[in-house]
């Protein structure tokens, strides 16, 4: 596993302080996806996690590439991670800014409606390939993952998440609703701490036994 860039360090050790600000609800939310990983962990299986909001465009971003990370800094490895919506649209500007924000190194890799992103958490990492697409792309696993819930709309939309094994509810505010706003750079960034955070929380749980370490 590659090591993490200085800045994303930095970032992660301000999160790591911060978990008191976790209200009991939401840790009950965060330790079923803590489970779902150190099962299939000990069971020396893949956690493949897709994380689904509507437009894959801002949240479910932002907690696939932190759900990596936090796999990285735990040094859990056999976490997959990847996101998906109920329709297509972008990967916004603002998140992606707020993840260069917290120190990723990000790499613009195709241009247009769509851009494909390429997101490193270490110098020489494998990137993630971040655009936005349906969350049964081809791209993504068919069959045998998780399916996280970042956002009540897609919820609801998608009563049926074909091919999870599991399904989570961990929705987060969209920050979309102060685009156009003076609040609008400060809102993503909050909305990426706080992805950050509870993801770091949720894989600090994770205890796989002496693979860990």
């Amino acid at each position: 596993m590659c090591p993490l860039l200085t800045e994303v360090k930095s970032y992660v050790a301000a999160r790591l302080d911060e978990f008191g600000r976790i209200d009991e609800g939401r840790h009950r939310q965060l330790l079923a996806l803590s489970q779902y990983v150190e099962e299939r962990l000990r069971q020396g299986r893949a956690a493949d996690l897709t994380f689904i909001c509507t437009h894959n465009s801002r949240r479910s971003h932002m907690a696939q590439i932190w759900a990596h990370t936090s796999a990285e800094f735990f040094k859990l490895p056999g976490v997959r991670t990847y996101s998906g919506g109920t329709e297509v649209a972008a990967f916004h500007p603002s998140a992606v800014r707020a993840i260069a924000q917290a120190g990723f190194l990000v790499d613009k890799e195709a241009a247009g409606k769509n851009p494909v992103y390429l997101v490193r958490s270490g110098k020489n990492a494998e990137p993630q390939k971040c655009f936005s697409k349906l969350y049964n792309d081809p791209s993504n696993p068919a069959g045998d993952f998780c399916a996280i819930m970042t956002c009540a709309q897609a919820e609801e939309a998608c009563p049926v998440v074909f091919g999870a094994a599991v399904r989570i509810s961990l929705p987060y505010e969209d920050p979309k609703k102060f685009d156009g706003t003076d609040l609008q750079d400060q809102m993503y960034a909050e909305r990426c701490a706080d992805i950050a955070r509870e993801m770091l929380c949720a894989f600090s749980h994770v205890n796989v036994g002496p693979t860990k370490g």
